[in-house]
């Protein structure tokens, strides 16, 4: 696996660059997938797929745009809000007259009256200012934390699809031994035919074989564990068969500390997303400070009213009405028993505690990336060690099994330098992976696993 240090883009930006590929990929996959039950699948092309299709990633992309649709000016309260209100009402009344007290007074009034209020608040110690910096670091900050999600989503895609190709060869060593073993059990049976070997070589032989095929066994099912994860990932469907393009191979790429710490501070999301972070809590003090600032209001509306009378045996009596008016209005706080001061200094203090936040982060960060710098050296060392290993194995199995099948040595000898290169083999292949592991790790953190290629 080659993984290179890309620079690091926004999330609009990338997805935007990323948007034609994922769709012709989609089609790609979607054809594959009609033409047979295989879907022939890279690594880029498995990335794309779960970058579309994956349930965090279009959950972060939910919030995302909830975050956008409250980045308006309207929301942080610039502009003045209009309501309008008709109200109609209907009365009867059935009361002793007032003139002949043995005669009733029947009254029908009907009426109805519309209005028009405006109110605008001209100013409240910038609070409106402040509200719409705070939506917009908000905005940001969920943009930063959607490519959180996309940069671990990678991430995981990148190591399933490996553990795949893991757990595939891991697999076809099993199948090799397990041969291997088919074979001695074979060729001791044909000994004991013809009185050369006695029943206990013979079982020993079978019982090495059995032992081979449960291994053999229990490995499918990682491999079918370990596919079914990567289905999860991409949020493809159960039945669809993979077949990986891509080589268990990786490249052994050679990294200073300093380059990789300088990328770390600048391109690290999670520490980007602190940064924000302590824009909002900036924010919040000078919202808290707007306490100490007066407020002036703007109320001003119109009203129409229309009623009509009827008494009963007289003509119905129509009346109406208008006005509007436009008032002022000057508030500011004399005394809350020191709410104010109270809540702006918690804002500081909050700030503080940001600011303690982001060294500990940059702190544990920066500890991190030397940990796994220094993993990912000794890792590369222990790879060169592991494929020594295996091609010497490898090796001495070829010359025992010719040893083995003239006599020069028996069958416990054999079974173990058999298993010597069975552990060698697995050996192996884990420290490729284990490589192929850092060198995602270390590219996460500096930032670069959401690219553009």
């Amino acid at each position: 696996m080659k993984i290179i240090l890309y620079k690091q883009l926004t999330l609009k930006t990338w997805m935007k660059t990323l948007a034609i590929t994922i769709l012709a990929l989609t089609f790609s996959f979607n054809a594959k997938a009609q033409d047979s039950d295989t879907l022939f699948l890279s690594l880029s092309d498995a990335i794309s797929i779960g970058l579309e299709n994956n349930y965090q990633v279009r959950i972060s992309e939910e919030n995302l745009k909830i975050a956008q649709n409250n980045n308006t000016p309207g929301a942080a309260g610039r502009y003045p809000s209009i309501d309008f209100t008709a109200v109609q009402g209907n009365s009867f009344d059935n009361s002793q007259s007032l003139v002949n007290p043995d005669e009733r007074s029947k009254l029908n009034a009907n009426f109805i009256s519309p209005a028009v209020n405006l109110n605008f608040t001209i100013f409240d110690g910038f609070r409106v200012k402040i509200t719409r910096e705070n939506l917009r670091s908000l905005e940001e900050l969920s943009e930063g934390l959607s490519t959180v999600v996309i940069e671990n989503t990678v991430q995981s895609i990148i190591l399933s699809y490996y553990n795949i190709l893991l757990q595939q060869e891991k697999l076809n060593v099993f199948t090799e031994v397990k041969k291997l073993s088919g074979d001695r059990m074979e060729y001791m049976e044909v000994k004991q035919q013809f009185g050369s070997a006695v029943t206990y070589d013979v079982l020993q032989a079978k019982d090495a074989f059995l032992s081979d095929s449960v291994n053999y066994l229990s490995q499918e099912l990682n491999l079918q564990n370990a596919t079914l994860l990567l289905k999860l990932l991409l949020a493809v469907d159960q039945t669809v068969q993979f077949k990986l393009t891509d080589e268990f191979t990786v490249d052994i790429n050679d990294y200073t500390l300093d380059d990789l710490m300088s990328k770390m501070l600048g391109n690290n999301k999670n520490l980007q997303n602190q940064y924000v972070n302590q824009k909002i809590l900036e924010n919040s003090t000078d919202l808290a400070k707007s306490g100490y600032y007066p407020g002036i209001y703007l109320g001003a509306g119109a009203d129409y009213a229309n009623s009509r009378f009827k008494y009963a045996g007289e003509d119905p009596s129509t009346r109406y009405s208008f006005g509007y008016y436009a008032n002022f209005t000057l508030s500011f706080n004399l005394f809350n028993g020191g709410a104010t001061r109270r809540a702006v200094q918690n804002a500081l203090i909050s700030e503080d505690i940001g600011m303690i936040t982001v060294s500990e982060m940059t702190k544990a960060l920066s500890n991190q990336m030397v940990t796994q710098y220094d993993l990912f050296d000794i890792r590369k060392q222990l790879l060169m060690v592991a494929e020594a290993s295996q091609e010497s194995t490898g090796l001495n199995l070829q010359i025992s099994e010719d040893k083995f099948k003239s006599g020069a040595i028996n069958s416990f000898n054999f079974r173990d330098i058999q298993l010597r290169y069975l552990n060698a083999s697995i050996r192996r292949l884990e420290a490729i992976f284990n490589l192929i592991d850092t060198e995602t790790e270390l590219l996460r953190l500096t930032g670069g696993i959401v690219s553009e290629g």
